[in-house]
């Protein structure tokens, strides 16, 4: 039997073992997929596991998307762009990194039918998953993108990569049509302690976070006035890509698949 994980910290909160052993089951793969919290010292195990062919492959999530590279042979292309990554493959011996966020960024974006072109973005957080985000929006050809980050000098690294970023200080905010929570401020029910009184109405606020499905920032956000969107068809958009490169079939995507998760 193959088996698959998620690693990262914090883990709880992650459905994708529900949706992946769902899409498993539906296609009869003799396969199993888990969830496991590590820290950045025990990357080296699972990675030795997938070697060995004790796991078939990984999912990256928070913190070590960015960690986990120095471990891999190769990287794809979005992958190399953002240097991030959450999904692992080996390939011919080959140990290979993929970013499927973009695309599933991107495939969110296009089902809500939301028009990012020359919109003025501004992202809370810089950690694992924002340089994927200001790839797809820079494809996407929006017009500026901000950054609003608790420590300051996480945020000005990421211009290293995209020097067409903005950095301002927590605190602050900027005129923005898009607002994206990138933090993991939410997961707990915390409170994202920026004042969003003055942005006005028919905005769009973002969260990447998809459990719970509303946070306060979402709420905050709605009471205002503006357009919410959680992060839960990104979730889906991401795992359906990676479990195309695992499996070489094409998961559905329906009803049963959302009530799945909403069930949660």
């Amino acid at each position: 039997m193959k088996k698959f994980l998620v690693i990262g910290n914090p883990i709880d909160h992650s459905l994708s073992p529900k949706l992946h052993n769902f899409w498993i089951q539906k296609f009869g793969i003799n396969a199993v997929y888990e969830k496991k919290k590590i820290e950045e010292n025990e990357i080296g195990e699972v990675i030795k596991d997938i070697k060995q062919h004790k796991l078939s492959g990984s999912n990256v999530t928070v913190p070590l998307k960015k960690k986990i590279i120095p471990y891999l042979d190769k990287l794809s292309p979005e992958a190399e762009r953002t240097q991030s990554v959450n999904t692992i493959i080996l390939e011919d011996k080959t140990l290979v990194g993929y970013n499927t966020d973009v695309s599933g960024f991107e495939s969110a974006i296009k089902r809500i039918n939301y028009d990012f072109k020359k919109k003025k973005i501004c992202i809370l957080g810089a950690g694992g998953v924002v340089p994927s985000l200001i790839f797809a929006l820079n494809r996407m050809q929006v017009l500026d993108i901000t950054i609003v980050n608790r420590t300051r000098r996480k945020a000005e690294d990421l211009k290293i990569q995209f020097d067409n970023i903005k950095v301002i200080e927590w605190g602050n905010l900027p005129f923005f049509d898009v607002v994206i929570n990138a933090t993991s401020l939410g997961l707990n029910n915390e409170d994202i302690n920026l004042n969003f009184s003055n942005v006005g109405s028919n905005k769009l606020f973002y969260d990447i976070i998809y459990n719970p499905s509303e946070t306060n920032f979402l709420k905050k956000g709605k009471k205002l006035g503006n357009q919410i969107e959680n992060g839960k068809w990104m979730f889906i958009f991401q795992a359906f890509e990676a479990f195309k490169l695992w499996h070489r079939v094409n998961p559905e995507i329906t009803d049963e698949t959302l009530k799945l998760l909403e069930n949660d």
